[in-house]
């Protein structure tokens, strides 16, 4: 018989770190991508049950790309709780007033419903522009 193993929970010390540059890349694309390297998925190691994912940090949210007619059409809708609380706002003025709801959204809605994944959005780093203050980690490309 042959016995289960899981792999080594790592401290965030230990964690890799990663860049994704979302110039011209789909987002849907782009999302998965995180999501898989937010969960560890991208390991030989994976286990559902233990947090092995890495940082990753998203330069020019900006300027990902919406395929055929999702700029104008894809609406995103917030709800206060109350009587006439529902808006639904289109993807271009999220572009325009918080580029960066585009990826966050985008890549919260892949990962599973549970209490880790409030864990893996703090790892994931997301700016508007090509600009961002995680050198020092010296985060690794990861292409799309």
């Amino acid at each position: 018989m042959t016995k289960t193993t899981l792999p080594e929970l790592p401290s965030n010390d230990n964690r890799k770190w990663y860049i994704v540059d979302a110039a011209d890349k789909p987002l849907g694309r782009v999302a998965v991508k995180i999501a898989n390297v937010l969960r560890g998925k991208d390991k030989a190691d994976f286990a559902p049950s233990v947090d092995t994912g890495a940082f990753v940090v998203v330069i020019n949210a900006e300027k990902v790309a919406l395929t055929g007619k999702k700029n104008e059409q894809k609406l995103y809708v917030d709800f206060t709780g109350w009587r006439g609380g529902l808006s639904k706002t289109p993807a271009n003025v999220i572009r325009e007033k918080n580029p960066t709801r585009l990826i966050k959204d985008a890549v919260w809605g892949m990962l599973p419903k549970n209490n880790t994944a409030d864990i893996r959005m703090t790892r994931l780093k997301v700016y508007a522009g090509a600009e961002h203050p995680h050198a020092a980690q010296k985060p690794e490309t990861l292409s799309i």
